[in-house]
């Protein structure tokens, strides 16, 4: 997939729809919040070690910090990440509904071609034919 350079940071390695990129973004939309690993764990409900595990490797490659006492928070410094994640959000502004799996499609606009419906539409095209139909004899 193409990356638009102007905005793009080799620095990041996380890949939207990854259990990394949740968490990144969990921890990044809720700055003034540590986070325990089953904090994690429940808010995104995924395993506890995969939790731990991931958390532990975001805070080694410095995407997340983590306290003395094991919990795990945003970065101030990493506008990077904060991008990132602003990103995700508009994408999921802009496409997330389409994913959705409980969301209902639009019902269809029964009036098309500037509001007149199929039955007015056939009308007027039959009078256009019958117009065309005397221009040709």
């Amino acid at each position: 997939m193409p990356v638009r350079l102007a905005d793009h940071d080799s620095e990041i390695d996380l890949r939207p729809g990854t259990t990394k990129s949740a968490i990144v973004a969990h921890l990044y939309r809720n700055p003034e919040w540590g986070y325990s690993p089953k904090d994690v764990k429940d808010a995104l409900d995924i395993p506890r070690g995969t939790a731990t595990t991931t958390l532990k490797r975001l805070s080694e490659d410095n995407y997340l910090g983590k306290t003395d006492d094991g919990y795990y928070y945003a970065l101030g410094e990493r506008e990077d990440v904060r991008r990132y994640v602003a990103n995700l959000d508009q994408a999921h502004r802009l496409f997330g509904h389409h994913r959705d799996a409980d969301a209902t499609p639009e019902e269809p606009d029964t009036r098309i071609g500037e509001g007149r419906t199929e039955t007015e539409l056939s009308a007027e095209l039959t009078d256009l034919d019958g117009d065309i139909g005397g221009v040709n004899e």
